[in-house]
């Protein structure tokens, strides 16, 4: 009889314990879906202060996980009006504003993306 209600024992607590991890692993997975579903307003650019710059990256192996993630670092900086990476070309196209950012700026963000040794940019033209 001791045996059985040690077991249930251990198998309650370990249960109390699995769901309380479980709650607390959710909360901050809603918060991070709340905070990303909001849309994120760019400042207008003036016209004379457009630049666009066209450079190549090696090192990519994959669209999703490459490409896409580059991308998404170079749209989500200040400055940058539209960024576009395209895996089969391996070339990226950014458009920015000057007075905010810069192509050398631009290189370092995309060799900082991956390990700093992933990803080379060259061939840079603005």
């Amino acid at each position: 009889m001791k045996i059985s209600k040690l077991i249930a024992a251990v198998a309650l607590a370990s249960l109390v314990f699995v769901s309380c991890k479980k709650n607390a692993d959710e909360a901050p997975t809603e918060t991070a879906k709340t905070e990303s579903t909001a849309p994120k307003v760019k400042k207008e650019i003036a016209a004379e202060n457009v630049q666009t710059a066209s450079f190549s990256i090696e090192g990519m192996t994959c669209e999703v996980g490459c490409a896409k993630t580059i991308q998404q670092e170079l749209t989500d900086l200040e400055g940058v009006q539209t960024a576009t990476v395209d895996f089969d070309k391996k070339l990226a196209t950014v458009t920015f504003d000057k007075t905010v950012q810069n192509p050398e700026a631009l290189t370092k963000v995309v060799q900082a993306t991956g390990d700093g040794k992933t990803y080379t940019v060259s061939n840079m033209k603005s």
